[in-house]
């Protein structure tokens, strides 16, 4: 019996600048945060029988990897030549389709557990671009490298990614001060929203493969505004980052009409009627979770209005240690 895990991640900057799209003619620039709560696999030798058992939103009993319906557990199993008799079982702490990259989560927790099952150990960057070449190369999903990496790595995380597709991974040199300050000034809010992400990435990566001016013009911004909040954090500026928030979902949103809607704009004006200095919607937009800062511990007024709306609070911390295995005898 194996057991494994990947974080979640609240990104911060850059999104979006991670789709091949944009990084492989011009760079592109994420910074993001792993969280501690996560997506687990538990995986499980059959000693009588050969069949492949996958346990999900779905249970599926196959004798053949190719029949195999779930694609990401199809092309990890293909990939690395899992023979049959195997059970494997996924569970996470939020619905999939709500923004907190649980689809690249699912992938590294599987894989870390495949790895371990298999006795041989990936170094961590290999890990995230094993995960990345499944997802968006095997099974053809319109994603990008920020979940994978952030799954693997965890951490308050800045990821700078060559036109080449090298990603340099770099841990956000924040104070342990600042960070405390960080954390109790963040909140999160499920809208109960749930929306697959790929319609909005595939918009938005066709948008920058034909240089459609908004969309590409928006992802410049983008990052310009993630590397900014990069050096606010740094330099203790905390404030400033909720600002940048702000200017970042502005841009965010211009990309395309479906990565906000009437219910979620009334929302975010909500949160910065009570005390919010900026926000975001989690992931690629149309839904899932939204993440608000509030400066100066004063999130009451922020709760209790989210509250009203009907919005419930994800609790959480930053996760420190990335994908790992927990159990195996």
């Amino acid at each position: 019996m194996i057991v494994t895990r990947a974080p979640l991640r609240i990104p911060f900057g850059g999104g979006g600048t991670d789709l091949h799209s944009y990084y492989s003619r011009y760079g592109g620039f994420i910074l993001s945060a792993a969280i501690n709560r996560y997506v687990f696999i538990s995986l499980n030798r059959l000693k009588v029988e050969d069949t492949y058992r996958i346990k999900y939103s779905q249970s599926e009993i196959v004798t053949q990897v190719d029949e195999i319906k779930h694609p990401l557990v199809r092309e990890a199993l293909r990939s690395l030549d899992v023979p049959g008799g195997i059970e494997i079982t996924s569970m996470a702490d939020v619905p999939s389709g709500t923004g907190l990259g649980s689809s690249g989560s699912f992938l590294v927790a599987l894989l870390t557990g495949l790895h371990a099952c298999k006795r041989d150990h990936l170094p961590t960057w290999a890990l995230a671009e094993e995960a990345c070449h499944i997802e968006i190369e095997k099974v053809g999903q319109p994603a990008g490298k920020h979940d994978q990496y952030m799954a693997a790595f965890g951490g308050l995380t800045c990821l700078d990614i060559a036109p080449n597709g090298e990603v340099n991974v770099a841990p956000l040199k924040i104070t342990g001060h600042d960070l405390d300050q960080l954390r109790s000034s963040l909140t999160v809010y499920y809208t109960g929203i749930v929306r697959s992400s790929f319609d909005i990435l595939k918009e938005q990566s066709q948008g920058a493969q034909r240089d459609d001016g908004q969309v590409v013009e928006s992802l410049h911004r983008i990052k310009e505004i993630g590397q900014t909040i990069k050096r606010s954090l740094e330099r203790g500026d905390l404030d400033r980052f909720g600002e940048l928030m702000d200017e970042h979902w502005q841009a965010k949103k211009r990309m395309s009409g479906k990565i906000s809607d009437g219910r979620i704009d009334h929302w975010y004006e909500v949160g910065r009627r009570n005390g919010a200095l900026g926000g975001k919607l989690m992931g690629a937009g149309g839904g899932g979770f939204l993440m608000f800062y509030c400066p100066n511990g004063g999130k009451a007024d922020l709760r209790r209005a989210m509250a009203e709306e009907g919005l419930r609070e994800l609790s959480f911390d930053f996760d420190l240690e990335g994908a790992k295995v927990l159990v195996n005898f």
